[in-house]
């Protein structure tokens, strides 16, 4: 039998910044009655008319400055007028009956505040051997896609906006979890995720840097927001240590490639350390 599904009840925001290459085989993978926000990270004019001509269930929004996933995906929500919201990464495609059985889990299992799908490429997010339940409670999910319950996050907020990039899914989850709020994981719900491929190869080592940069601020940022400075401080120790002695190393060796990486991991680690926002961007002209 058929089941007709309700797709004005959810809305997706998918994040974008330099994605051209990526973001149309995600968004064909998309069923074209559902709404999809395009949040871009620039003051690209020509993607957005592109996109809007192209995609009818399309709506771009240029942000005019690169606003990173946790602030662009709570502009993207704060739009949603929708039941639900599915925040999808620009590289991530959907099968056929992804968003059909996202809203079957939704309606099977009311009180979630985010379902997330099993994910294949080279591997699965979950043990066969260990959970033997379809669907079953986690207290943390990947961000390239979280289907949302939006009631559910009235007094808790969306993403930490303190976050540029990485681990605001996670510091999510834990708010969540804190607040008794309950996450799911759907064996059923198949995404598949490129990852790492959501910008163009021209610019892959700047993003690198980027990557760095904002991995190490965001771990030292999170240790000391759940955990306190001293905690955060020895979680990150090694790291900081090793960071410094392999930019010596690069430095003798001259390998100049090496060594502005660690640089970048030195610096992200010690802005986070004294206090400092999480103010580094990709040096890449967007207009």
């Amino acid at each position: 039998f058929i089941i007709l599904m309700s797709y004005d009840k959810i809305t997706v925001v998918i994040n974008t910044f330099n994605s051209e290459d990526k973001i149309h085989q995600c968004l064909n993978s998309i069923p074209s009655e559902t709404r999809i926000i395009v949040i871009e990270n620039s003051n690209n004019s020509s993607f957005k008319k592109k996109l809007e001509k192209n995609y009818s269930n399309v709506q771009c929004i240029l942000t005019g400055d690169n606003l990173g996933y946790a602030k662009g995906n709570n502009l993207g929500l704060s739009k949603v007028t929708s039941k639900f919201a599915l925040v999808l990464n620009p590289d991530a495609i959907l099968e056929n009956n992804t968003i059909d059985q996202f809203l079957i889990t939704a309606k099977n299992f009311t009180d979630f505040s985010i379902i997330g799908p099993a994910k294949q490429n080279e591997h699965i997010d979950f043990d066969d051997n260990k959970e033997k339940s379809q669907v079953f409670q986690v207290d943390k999910l990947k961000g390239f896609a979280l289907f949302l319950n939006l009631e559910k996050f009235k007094n808790i907020g969306f993403f930490d906006e303190n976050f540029f990039i990485y681990l605001e899914e996670i510091d999510l989850c834990k708010r969540l979890k804190n607040n008794n709020k309950k996450i799911y994981l759907d064996k059923k719900v198949i995404v598949h995720h490129i990852g790492g491929s959501s910008h163009n190869e021209k610019i892959n080592f700047e993003m690198e840097l980027s990557r760095n940069w904002h991995w190490m601020w965001s771990l030292f940022y999170f240790n000391r927001k759940h955990h306190g400075y001293i905690y955060a401080l020895g979680s990150v120790s090694k790291k900081f240590l090793s960071s410094l002695v392999k930019i010596f190393l690069y430095s003798l060796i001259f390998n100049s490639h090496k060594k502005q990486i660690y640089l970048q991991r030195f610096s992200g680690l010690f802005n986070s350390i004294v206090g400092n926002k999480s103010w580094y961007r990709p040096k890449i002209n967007n207009n």
